[in-house]
C-alpha cells in the first residue's frame, strides 16, 4: 500500500501514521488482512512497558459512506493528563489513501454518522460541555450545533430523505419530594436530604444511581430545531430506531409489558407511527426480539432472538417476518452460534451480521434460503485490556465493509473488505510505539479436560525473550462472564504479565461463548464446577511443554475469573499466589446486592435463595474458605455494583479468621470495570504483579535449569 496522506496531520500524539512502506501480511482465520507496517528505526526494542497503555489507540465505530469510497471512525486516545480516554474523528478512503483527521478539537467527539447521501456527516461532541448533536458538511468543512439536550443522545439514525434525525434520549421525571423538610435558615448548611428508593432497579455498575425517568424516542429535523419525543409512558426505549423507506415510521426493540422489570429479557419489535404516534408490537415471543433490520423494499424485518428458557445461555438466532409481524421465520437454524449486528443487503437478498466461533469474532453472510458465509474473521480490539470479544462493522450499497481489527499484535485498527475477496487492514494507529516494542508471542492450544476428555481452546502468552530452554513462572488468567470468550486478540495486561517474565494462559473453559449453546450450558445451575478441571488441565497442558516452573504457579481473574479464581484456591494448594478481582463469594449476598439482582436469581439458579440456601452455599467460594492455603490478594473497585464491594470484604475478612496470608486492595471510585481508565489498568497489573513477584514470580527470574 502507498501513501495515506502528504503530510502528518496534527494529533494530540505526535506520531500519527501517514506512511507504510514495508508490506506484511496476517493470516487470521478464514481471512487475509493485508496491510504495510513503517520501517523500524535502529534504536533497539524493549517489552511493553506500563506508561506505554497510555500511548495505546485504537479505532472504534468505523463507518463506510453510503458509496464506499470513505470512512469515518472514532480514534481514540488516551489523555495522560486528565487520565482517560477520547476521541477524534478521522477520514479514510477505502483503499486506505487520504488519511486524515476531520476533527482537531479538544473535545471529545464519536458516534459518527453519514447522511444516506453521503454529503454530510452527524456526530456527537461535547465541544460546550455536553453531549451535542452537530452536523458538518463534507464538501466545504462547515459545521452547525443542531441541538441544546438536556440529556446525552445515543442510537443516531436518518431518515431514508436525509430530513430528519431520530434519537434516544432520556427525559427526566421529577417526583413528589416523600417528605418535606422545615425550611432552613438563610446560609445554613444543612446535611444532605435523604434519599428515597422504591423502584426495582435503581443503580448500575458504571452509572451509579439512576435519574429518575425513562428514555424516549424523539425525532429532529436535519437543520436542527426541537426535538419532538414519538414514544412515552414508563417503559426505556434505548435501543436504535430503524426508519421504514417511506420516512413514516420508526421500527425500534423495547421492553413494554407491565412486568419489564422482573422480565428483563422479554423484549419486543415495535413500530411507531410518526404522525400519529400509535405504537404497534410486531413480535410477541417471550423472550427478547432485538436488533431490527428492514430490507430496502419495507416489505420485510429481520431480527435476532431465542425463546427464553430461563437458561444461562442462549444462542441468538436470526428471525425474517413480514413488514406487518406475520409470517416470522428462523433463518439461522444452522448456526449454533449467536448472531447479533444485522444489516440488509442492497437487493434484500440476504443480511451481514457478526458472531463469534472458537474465540474469533466474524463478519457472516446469510441469504434468505439460510445458508451462511464466511466474509472475515479478527473482528474487535476495543477491549484494550484483557482479549474479549468486541468491535462493529458497517456495509455500503455497493457491499464494501469496514470493520475494528484486531490480533495479538494490535487493538483495533480500520479493516475493509469485499464479499469473495481477502480483507485489508488499512491503518496501523500504533506503529509508532509498538514496532518499538517486542510483544510475547501468542500461540494456540488445545488440550483435553480430565474431566470428561472434551476438547478445550486455550491461548500462550510467552515472554518477549523466551527461551525454551529456561524455566518460566506461569500465570493462569481467567475470564469473567461466566458467559463471555477470550480470544486471539490484542491484550495489554496479559502483554504486561509477558514483559514482567511470565508464561500466561488464558483459556475458554466450559461455559464459554462462541462454541455454542450446548458448550455454554454446561455450567447452567452449575458454576463454578467443571469448569475448574478445565482449568487445571489447561494448566497441566503446560506445563507438559517443558518450560514452565511447577513450584511457580500463579492464578488471577476478575468477575466470573475471580469466582473461579477463588474456587481453584479452595480446592487445591499448588498455586504459590493468587490475586481474586472483583468475585462473587457468596451467591445469596451478591443474589440480593448486585444491579442486575432481577436477573441473576432466575437465570443462574432454580429459585430465589431463601427457598434453596444450600444450593447458593454449594456453589458460592465462602463454602471452601477453610481449605485456603494459598496467599491471596483480593482487588476490587470501591464503586463497583456488579460484583459489589462487600463480597469482596467477605472473602477478606473470612481469610484473616482462617489466618491465611491476604491484602485488600480496594480502587477508589472504579466501577466494575476497573481499567476504564488507563492509569487504573496500570494499578491492576502492578498489584498483580507485585504480589506475584513476592510470592516466588520474582524468586530467581527465569531459572537457567534446563528442561529434564
Amino acid at each position: 500500500m502507498g501513501n495515506t496522506g502528504a503530510s502528518r496531520p496534527s494529533h494530540p500524539r505526535s506520531a500519527a501514521i501517514d506512511r507504510y512502506p514495508t508490506a506484511l501480511t496476517v493470516v487470521c482465520a478464514l481471512c487475509t488482512i493485508s496491510f504495510t507496517s513503517s520501517i523500524k528505526a535502529s534504536e533497539p526494542s524493549k517489552p511493553l512497558q506500563p506508561i506505554d497503555v497510555f500511548e495505546l489507540e485504537y479505532a472504534a465505530d468505523p463507518r463506510i459512506a453510503p458509496d464506499g469510497a470513505s470512512i469515518v471512525y472514532a480514534r481514540t486516545f488516551m489523555d495522560i493528563m486528565n487520565d482517560s480516554k477520547r476521541s477524534t474523528l478521522w477520514q479514510i478512503g477505502f483503499d486506505g489513501s487520504d488519511h486524515r483527521p476531520l476533527t482537531a478539537r479538544q473535545d471529545s467527539q464519536g458516534s459518527p454518522r453519514f447522511s444516506p447521501d453521503g454529503k454530510r456527516l452527524l456526530y456527537v461532541s461535547v465541544a460546550d460541555g455536553s453531549a451535542q448533536l452537530y452536523v458538518r458538511w463534507l464538501d466545504t468543512g462547515q459545521e452547525a450545533k443542531l441541538t441544546q439536550l438536556p440529556r446525552s443522545p445515543s442510537g443516531l439514525t436518518w431518515s431514508p430523505d436525509g430530513k430528519q434525525i431520530a434519537f434516544s434520549m432520556l427525559v427526566p421525571d421529577s417526583p413528589e419530594p416523600f417528605v418535606k423538610m422545615p425550611d432552613k435558615p438563610k446560609d445554613a448548611e444543612w446535611a444532605e436530604p435523604a434519599k428515597v428508593i422504591s423502584k426495582l432497579t435503581y443503580r448500575r455498575d458504571g452509572r451509579g444511581y439512576l435519574e429518575d425517568g425513562f428514555s424516549q424516542l424523539f425525532v429532529l429535523p436535519a437543520e436542527g430545531g426541537t426535538p419532538r419525543q414519538v414514544t412515552s409512558g414508563d417503559f426505556n426505549h434505548n435501543s436504535a430506531p430503524v426508519w421504514t423507506p417511506d420516512g413514516q415510521s420508526l421500527i425500534f426493540s423495547a421492553n413494554r409489558h407491565d412486568d419489564w422489570e422482573f422480565e428483563i429479557l422479554n423484549s419486543e419489535i415495535y413500530e411507531v407511527e410518526l404522525t400519529s404516534g400509535a405504537i404497534k408490537a410486531l413480535t410477541d415471543r417471550f423472550g427478547p426480539d432485538e436488533s431490527p433490520a428492514i430490507s430496502p423494499d419495507g416489505k420485510h424485518i429481520a431480527n435476532v432472538g431465542f425463546d427464553d428458557q430461563r437458561r444461562g445461555y442462549e444462542t441468538r438466532k436470526i428471525y425474517v417476518m413480514n413488514r406487518d409481524g406475520s409470517g416470522s421465520k428462523l433463518l439461522s437454524g444452522s448456526l449454533d452460534r449467536s448472531a447479533g449486528s444485522l444489516v440488509w443487503d442492497a437487493k434484500g437478498e440476504g443480511l451481514y451480521f457478526r458472531y463469534s466461533d472458537q474465540g474469533d469474532t466474524k463478519i457472516g453472510y446469510i441469504g434468505l434460503d439460510g445458508n451462511v458465509e464466511t466474509l472475515t474473521g479478527g473482528v474487535g480490539g476495543l477491549s484494550l485490556g484483557r482479549p474479549y470479544s468486541s468491535g462493529s462493522f458497517t456495509v455500503s450499497q455497493n457491499g464494501h465493509i469496514a470493520f475494528t481489527h484486531t490480533s495479538p499484535d494490535h487493538p483495533a485498527d480500520v479493516a475493509t473488505c469485499v464479499r469473495g475477496q481477502a480483507s485489508r487492514r488499512i491503518t496501523a494507529l500504533n506503529d509508532d510505539l509498538l514496532n518499538f516494542r517486542t510483544l510475547g508471542p501468542v500461540e494456540e492450544i488445545w488440550f483435553p479436560s480430565s474431566f470428561d476428555g472434551r476438547k478445550i481452546q486455550g491461548w500462550i502468552v510467552k515472554p518477549p525473550d523466551f527461551d525454551a530452554d529456561k524455566k518460566y513462572p506461569l500465570i493462569l488468567e481467567i475470564h469473567g462472564g461466566p458467559f463471555a470468550d477470550y480470544g486471539n486478540r490484542f491484550a495489554a495486561e496479559l502483554q504486561l504479565y509477558a514483559a514482567a517474565g511470565y508464561v500466561v494462559l488464558y483459556t475458554n473453559p466450559r461455559g464459554s461463548t462462541s462454541y455454542g449453546q450446548e458448550f455454554g450450558n454446561l455450567i447452567h445451575h452449575n458454576y463454578p464446577s467443571e469448569d475448574y478441571d478445565d482449568l487445571m488441565s489447561g494448566v497441566d497442558a503446560v506445563i507438559k511443554q517443558g518450560y514452565v516452573d511447577p513450584k511457580r504457579l500463579f492464578v488471577t481473574g476478575g468477575s466470573g475469573g475471580g469466582v473461579l479464581t477463588s474456587w481453584i484456591i479452595g480446592k487445591t494448594d499448588r498455586f504459590a499466589a493468587a490475586v481474586v478481582a472483583k468475585p462473587v463469594i457468596n451467591w445469596t449476598s451478591f443474589a440480593l446486592t448486585a444491579d442486575l439482582y432481577t436477573f441473576f436469581y432466575r437465570y443462574w439458579f432454580a429459585d430465589y435463595p431463601w427457598n434453596d440456601p444450600q444450593e447458593y452455599m454449594r456453589r458460592s467460594p465462602l463454602s471452601l474458605v477453610g481449605n485456603v492455603k494459598t496467599p491471596t490478594m483480593l482487588l476490587t473497585g470501591e464503586a463497583d455494583y456488579r460484583t459489589p464491594i462487600s463480597e469482596t470484604e467477605q472473602y477478606y475478612q473470612a481469610l484473616k479468621l482462617c489466618k491465611v496470608e491476604t491484602v485488600m486492595v480496594r480502587v477508589p471510585e472504579a466501577s466494575h470495570s476497573i481499567a476504564s481508565r488507563p492509569s487504573r489498568l496500570i494499578i491492576k497489573v502492578a498489584h498483580i504483579l507485585k504480589w506475584f513477584d513476592d510470592h516466588g514470580g520474582k524468586e530467581k527470574g527465569p531459572s537457567d535449569k534446563t528442561k529434564p
